[in-house]
């Protein structure tokens, strides 16, 4: 997966700086761009995995069987000169971003349709 991020007040990435940020390595854990800065985030830990996990496991049991939403842990999400990895993001079923063979697509950008 690659950094997808765009600079405030700019169209999508065609900036020098945004081109660098699109080129940087992934990390482990995940690096994310805010405000014109890549921080890299801290490593989880056991409490925060298990932590994140039940989350989206709930949020999955309840939500996915009828379509209504779903729960993605580390997913990048790159809109609004950001480029996050938030510890889990649940998205609106009619809101997951699809890639062009109409699996869930391995980003979330500006492109992607958030809230409703």
């Amino acid at each position: 997966m690659s950094h997808r991020a765009t600079r405030h007040g700019s169209s999508p990435p065609e900036s020098h700086h945004a081109r660098r940020v699109l080129r940087l390595p992934e990390t482990k854990p995940a690096s994310q761009y805010i405000d014109g800065q890549i921080n890299q985030k801290p490593m989880p830990q056991g409490k925060h995995s298990v932590l994140q996990g039940e989350i989206v496991a709930n949020f999955s049991r309840v939500l996915r069987p009828n379509r209504i939403a779903y729960a993605f842990p580390e997913l990048r999400c790159t809109f609004g000169g950001r480029s996050i990895v938030p510890d889990v993001v649940v998205l609106l079923w009619a809101n997951i971003p699809l890639d062009p063979n109409g699996e869930i697509a391995n980003e979330v950008t500006s492109g992607s349709r958030l809230g409703n």
